[in-house]
């Protein structure tokens, strides 16, 4: 009598793990990811005038979100950077509210910096409010690239901070 008991119990216990998992995963999106698509050369090199009107002072993030795709597009101008990376790339979390994109190069085999402008793509959001925080190797101590876009209002816009400290500003 026992044994039925504990079998019955067991085989309950499946069937509720079972329909649970069922209903996880249609419920589950696909966790976002993200890469860096693109990047500049060395506007050390670039000749006057060959940019936009963002001066060296400034460090701007722009996103534009195309809801059909799921993909938030940002271009980040004014990134720092070594002069001569070996590559450059993206570190790309999104959990919950938040995306976190760290920047690297591979290898800084110059003994100068300057600015570069990248382009990054995340694909598979949700349509809501996230905080994005960039972490970037050379901004030291200067203002933080930290801002607010909420997906549910609008679906392009920017967010630039003043930076004065070499390699911005020279």
């Amino acid at each position: 009598m026992k044994t039925t008991r504990y079998s019955a119990l067991i085989i309950t216990g499946l069937l509720f793990l079972i329909s649970g998992c069922e209903k996880n995963t249609e419920n589950n999106r696909e966790l976002p990811v993200g890469q860096l698509k693109s990047h500049s050369d060395c506007k050390l090199f670039k000749t006057a005038g060959s940019e936009a009107d963002i001066p060296d002072t400034i460090s701007c993030v722009s996103y534009v979100f195309d809801a059909s795709a799921d993909q938030l597009s940002l271009t980040h101008v004014n990134a720092g950077f070594n002069c001569c990376p070996d590559s450059l790339y993206c570190n790309i979390l999104a959990n919950n509210d938040t995306i976190i994109i760290q920047e690297f190069e591979k290898s800084a085999l110059c003994r100068c910096n300057c600015l570069y402008d990248l382009e990054i793509e995340i694909s598979g959001l949700e349509i809501k409010k996230y905080l994005v925080r960039f972490i970037e190797p050379y901004s030291g101590e200067q203002e933080k690239i930290i801002f607010e876009v909420d997906l549910t209002l609008k679906n392009a816009g920017s967010y630039c901070v003043t930076r004065t400290q070499y390699p911005w500003g020279e």
